[in-house]
Order: C-alpha cells, then structure tokens, then sequence
C-alpha cells in the first residue's frame, strides 16, 4: 500500500516506468496510429482525450481531477478536458460520434442497451466495484431484505424502475405485489409517509441527511441485481487503434485515484477547487463513501478499475429476460473489453 507522504511519487515513478508491454511498447503514437484520438501536440506527442460525463460534474470523478492538478497526466502525455454531462445530453452519442473520445456512464447497463441499439461503444474499466444505488426506509417500517418490498409503495425514478422489475424477478416477487410511484428530486415521500422507501445513490451524503439516523439501506448490489458504476467507455475504433492513449489515460486516472485513497481530505479539496460550485464540506463527508465504492475486495485482487467477464454476463442475461435489449442480445465482447485493464495492470495493482 502506498503511504499517503509518498504516493504522488511512487505512482509517478511506476507509471512512467513500467505500462506494461501493451502499452509500453509505443508510449507516444503518431497521428498515423491514431484515427480517433487526436494528436494534440505534434512536437511531444501528447494526445487529447475528451472525457464525457453522463452527468454534471461531482465526486465520482475525484480521482481523474487529482491526476489532472498533481501532473499525472501531463507526465503521461495525456492532454486531459472532462465534459460535463447532464440532463438533455446524450453523452454516449458524442463519443460514438467522435465529439469526445473517451467517456463515463453511470451505471453499465446504459452501455449494453447502447450496444443492442447498434451503437458501437465499449466498457474498458469499471470506476466503482459496487453501484452505489441503494432503496432506502425507515426503522420503523424496514426493508432490508426484497421480500420486505411485497405490499409496500416503493417510489424510485422513472429511470431507475428497470432496476427494480430486476430486484423483483432475481427474488421471485411477482411485479404486481409491489406498487411503484415516480420518485421527485429529493426523499421526501419517505419523510412523509407517500412510500415505504425511495431509492438513491450512497454517495449522495447531502440528500440523505434528510433521512438521519433512522435510516435503512439495501443496496441493490445486495439484492442480487450486481451492476458496475461510472464505468469508463470509447468506441471499438478507439480501442482498435488508440490502445496507448487510453492506457496512459487509465494509468492517469488510476494514480490519481491512489493519491485520492491515500489522500481523501485533499482530494476533496482540489475537487472542490476544480468546481467552485461544489461544497467543501459534503465533499469532505462525501469522500469516505466514494472511495469505498473506488476500492475494495475486489481491487485488492485486482486493481482499481477492474471488471470481469461473469459480471458482464449476468448483467445481460438480466435484462435479456426483461426484453429490455431493443436489437440483438449483445455479445460480452460487444460490450467491454480487457485489453485497456491488461496494458495497465501493473499500475492498477499498486493502487488497488
């Protein structure tokens, strides 16, 4: 494990000296090699990678705003512009239309569907192990187990109901023994006794304090339903022929996420440097929850960013029998691939 005092140089020193022989062969592409991520530079080679966010600007990307204020990326001759998402964009278009070369979903059955609907976009790492979303009650009318949901009034949002037929049918609960309202923009109807419980991420410190200390959490990650979160994403294109630039870019991300680890204070605060427009305080109450979704068992074993084969297929076997899948049922290669986490392993390990 890398001490918080020393982190910054050691994962400099490791990245810069050991990609790995995937991606160390050819540390700098030249324009030649690279048909979709531009050359920035054209005297030292750095590449620009525009990373497009499925939604506004927030904790789920400390680790790439750490790399990219302590010089990880710079020194990995990565030019580095994080775009925003949020409502009305559609994110996953601008990468497939070369917009931005890299980008960041929320949650990986977005990829999946994309995948069916003929978009040729792929996952190559998973920024959280576990997905933060979690269905919330109160102590005094708990549901910490699925079979708790049976007669009870479950407000989620119209996004998230997918999410729950899931939970419904991975636990054998009929769809018709739960009743489902559309959930606003804040927890209120929990607080107020319209629902039995409503849903969010973990990470939202700021929209749960509402709830206090008589709250209940059951992830759905818990209930069977065992989805990838900010999960890292490009264009086959991209992986074909950009294979270094998104290494030294993942290389990037994970060093800023190990400073992030070994820093967590400090990483809220170049957060919040970054985006004026967040605050300091639940950034730093934040923080904790973030990097406990960044690193766990799993990254231990096998680096931050990793994701697996088995998940991927049982992601999409779930919504395969949900007929959610608007084309074809998508392959596992259609949709992620492990080349990018093989180049960068060495890296990954060190900071998981």
């Amino acid at each position: 494990m890398l001490s918080s005092n020393k982190s910054a140089n050691l994962t400099r020193r490791a990245a810069l000296g050991g990609l790995g022989a995937a991606a160390g062969s050819a540390l700098l592409p030249t324009s030649s090699e690279s048909s979709f991520i531009a050359v920035a530079n054209a005297a030292d080679g750095t590449a620009k990678i525009s990373m497009q966010l499925g939604w506004l600007a927030s904790n789920g990307i400390a680790g790439e705003v750490c790399a990219k204020r302590m010089g990880y990326y710079d020194e990995l001759g990565i030019e580095l512009e994080i775009t925003p998402g949020g409502p009305g964009v559609d994110g996953v278009a601008s990468v497939a239309a070369g917009r931005a070369q890299a980008g960041q979903l929320s949650s990986s059955p977005s990829l999946m569907l994309a995948r069916s609907a003929g978009i040729p976009v792929k996952a190559f790492a998973a920024g959280y192990q576990k997905h933060p979303f979690t269905y919330f009650s109160l102590a005094a009318n708990p549901i910490s187990q699925p079979s708790d949901m049976v007669g009870k009034t479950i407000a989620t949002q119209p996004t998230a109901v997918i999410l729950l037929r899931a939970l419904l049918a991975k636990n054998g609960i009929a769809e018709d023994q739960v009743e489902v309202v559309n959930m606003g923009s804040d927890m209120n109807q929990l607080m107020t006794g319209q629902a039995h419980a409503v849903t969010g991420w973990l990470t939202n410190t700021n929209a749960l304090k509402i709830l206090g200390d008589d709250r209940v959490d059951m992830m759905l990650w818990d209930a069977g339903i065992q989805l990838y979160a900010n999960v890292f994403y490009t264009t086959d294109e991209a992986i074909e022929n950009d294979s270094d630039a998104l290494a030294r870019f993942l290389t990037g991300s994970a060093m800023g996420w190990g400073y992030a680890k070994d820093n967590p204070e400090e990483a809220a605060n170049l957060l919040v440097a970054e985006y004026p427009n967040l605050d300091l305080a639940s950034e730093l109450e934040a923080i904790g929850p973030v990097l406990g979704f960044s690193f766990n068992d799993t990254t231990a074993r096998d680096g931050w960013g990793a994701m697996n084969t088995e998940n991927w297929a049982a992601q999409i076997q779930t919504y395969a029998g949900l007929d959610q899948f608007q084309g074809d049922v998508p392959e596992i290669d259609d949709v992620m691939t492990l080349e990018i986490l093989n180049a960068t392993s060495e890296i990954r390990m060190k900071v998981g």
